[in-house]
């Protein structure tokens, strides 16, 4: 595998040249895994950040019942990591698990932090990164409170259409907030209109 995919992601994000992409990319390793692997872990703390070329992943939590609620699922290219648990280096509140094989680009913390302090572009990435993580928490937090279950559910078919396909539905319904039922019957009744 090249770094060429991530190179180009990186630019998509922060307009650098080639090189900068070059520099900023030199200590991420690939990594391919299996699905229905856990790559980080709830309670522990993350020493490792990846940026996710192809597959889906997944992170989520046990609730009081003993139900896994997912809370997120992540598309390529994107960073999949719990962000402050990372930079804070405190046990994390979810673990991480992937849904399909996958291929991801991995750096730990102490490089993080390196190139952090001797990459301006770095800076600069990694602020847009934490904006953009920003900006989908606070869409989705108030799309769970404002929305119908069908509209989370359609908006979730226009945006990452490639999840619809991809993820199983017990866990699409987790992330919706609904029962499989629930979203089996949504489902039913948008065909039919």
């Amino acid at each position: 595998m090249n770094k060429e995919n991530l190179q180009t992601f990186i630019q998509s994000i922060l307009p650098i040249s080639s090189e900068k992409a070059k520099l900023i990319t030199k200590k991420f390793e690939a990594v391919k895994i299996k699905d229905n692997i856990d790559i980080l872990f709830e309670n522990k703390t993350p020493k490792a950040t990846f940026v996710l070329e192809s597959g889906f992943v997944r992170s989520y939590t046990i609730d009081s019942d003993g139900n896994e609620i997912t809370t997120n699922i992540y598309a390529p290219f994107c960073f999949v990591n719990d962000f402050l648990s990372f930079f804070k280096q405190q046990p994390s509140n979810e673990s991480f698990q992937s849904l399909t094989d996958c291929v991801l680009w991995k750096m730990n913390y102490d490089d993080v932090q390196e190139n952090f302090h001797t990459i301006p572009e770095f800076r600069e990435f990694g602020r847009m990164m934490l904006i953009t993580n920003y900006s989908n928490l606070k869409e989705r937090m108030l799309g769970m409170i404002k929305d119908s279950a069908e509209k989370r559910y359609l908006n979730l078919i226009k945006q990452q259409p490639e999840i619809i396909k991809k993820v199983p539905l017990k866990i699409l319904a987790s992330y919706l907030g609904i029962t499989d039922s629930s979203l089996s019957r949504i489902r039913k009744e948008i065909s039919l209109k």
